[in-house]
């Protein structure tokens, strides 16, 4: 029999995650304070984030311990399986081995989770007793609601109105977790109200839903912000990802020629490829894509330049590919990729050419999907759909140069929420979708007068 799984016990599960900032061979350029335009201090983020996130944010450690605690609940689907996809390969025949690390397996069906547990219990920790938040697709607001229920905190989520009404599912689990979810923009907030006014039939941003999340957190005693993506401190929990797969690889005796994961803020990605990237900076050839939509394309086709991370302009300015903080994003069915910008790390790595990005529309992704459910059993994400096309990009690459490679990549969660998309790509009621060119001449525009990196 082929070996289709490979596991690790419970003990063998990693004890620290990785900081990438300790090994980055250039330096990344700081978030800056809007009104100042000098480096954020941890006092200037105080009012949104505890103080333990805060100085994991700033760090420049390598490793980063995990808390007993946090490790105790990971251990509920964690370590995550490592798969190989024979079923898939075969109707690619394409010469590629292809691996992928299975977070559809925790309880709320994503990676999201890896950073919600941590985020829960430092929150927990100093003395917080509620979260807000956003969600896009609603992976992050599931999983939040799950993790603060864990440590005892009250949830709120403001979810982007377009996915609130096309996944109704998500709005149910996070109810369900003991989470209020609202649809934003909302009248509950000045942000929301700002928006309604201008645009009463507004799908929504996650750009705005954090303008909402961030004005309620700094506004209400005892509450504090989350953010699912973006981030570094985000972006360093994922890495258990990365981490396992490295010690699963081990065990086989196999290391990876191409390693991917699809891209909206760079959480996911990030989780899969740091530790990877670690090892590309130290000397191993492995390359390291990250898939975008081609409705949201930051990393492809906007600028690098400092923006807000939210539309009210309530976040540091950030050092990253940008489609500007105004920008809102064509509804579609992946709304966990819906986002303007991309993580100050990501985007810092494509800059030096150390990681490269690639933009897929939804019919392609979606194409992909079916082919993947339809073989290897597994319904994908919307958003995980994108990296399954680029897998199968890059193994007719490998065909066409005639090259053997092995392929990794970050299956970030299930679709079983998401069938309402699955039904509108069968239905043929889906279309392709390009970011036009004015779009980017607006994100110009939107930035044209902040610092520049």
């Amino acid at each position: 029999m082929k070996q289709v799984k490979v596991l690790l016990e419970d003990q063998e599960i990693p004890k620290q995650w990785y900081n990438i900032v300790a090994d980055l061979p250039t330096p990344m350029r700081p978030p800056l304070h809007p009104g100042t335009g000098q480096p954020v201090t941890p006092d200037d983020l105080a009012a949104i984030f505890p103080m333990n996130i805060i100085e994991q944010e700033a760090s420049a450690e390598r490793w980063i311990d995990i808390p007993e605690e946090v490790l105790q609940k990971y251990l509920l689907w964690r370590p995550s399986p490592l798969y190989r996809a024979y079923n898939f390969e075969k109707l690619l025949n394409c010469p590629v081995k292809i691996y992928y690390k299975n977070e559809g397996v925790s309880p709320a069906g994503s990676h999201k989770p890896n950073a919600a547990l941590p985020m829960a219990y430092f929150n927990k920790q100093a003395g917080t007793k509620r979260i807000v938040t956003e969600t896009g697709a609603g992976q992050w607001g599931s999983a939040l609601a799950m993790s603060t229920q864990m440590f005892g905190l009250e949830c709120r989520v403001y979810m982007v109105r377009v996915s609130y009404e096309q996944k109704p599912y998500r709005r149910m689990l996070m109810n369900t977790w003991g989470a209020e979810c609202i649809p934003s923009p909302s009248s509950l907030t000045q942000a929301g109200r700002n928006v309604l006014a201008e645009h009463p039939d507004s799908p929504g941003s996650l750009g705005i839903a954090i303008s909402e999340a961030i004005e309620e957190a700094v506004n209400t005693k005892g509450s504090r912000y989350a953010l699912g993506s973006v981030l570094n401190h985000v972006l360093l929990y994922q890495t258990i990802i990365g981490l396992e797969a490295q010690k699963q690889m081990d065990k086989i005796g196999v290391y990876p020629d191409v390693v991917m994961g699809c891209c909206g803020g760079g959480s996911n990605f990030a989780g899969i490829a740091l530790p990877y990237v670690c090892d590309k900076i130290h000397g191993k050839d492995v390359k390291i894509v990250g898939a975008e939509p081609s409705s949201c394309p930051s990393m492809t086709k906007g600028p690098f330049a400092y923006d807000f991370g939210d539309l009210a302009k309530s976040t540091p300015l950030l050092p990253m590919y940008t489609l500007g903080h105004d920008y809102i994003p064509a509804p579609i069915h992946a709304g966990g990729l819906r986002y303007h910008g991309m993580a100050p790390i990501v985007s810092h790595l494509v800059r030096e050419n150390i990681i490269e990005a690639r933009a897929y529309d939804q019919m392609k992704t979606f194409d992909a999907g079916v082919k993947w459910a339809r073989t290897e059993g597994f319904v994908p994400a919307p958003e995980t759909n994108h990296v399954i096309a680029a897998v199968v990009d890059e193994a007719l690459r490998a065909k066409e140069e005639g090259k053997e490679k092995v392929i990794l990549f970050n299956w970030s969660g299930h679709g079983m929420i998401d069938m309402a998309a699955y039904d509108a790509y069968l239905s043929g009621k889906l279309e392709a979708y390009e970011l036009p060119d004015e779009e980017i001449e607006r994100a110009l525009k939107a930035i044209k007068d902040f610092p520049k990196p």
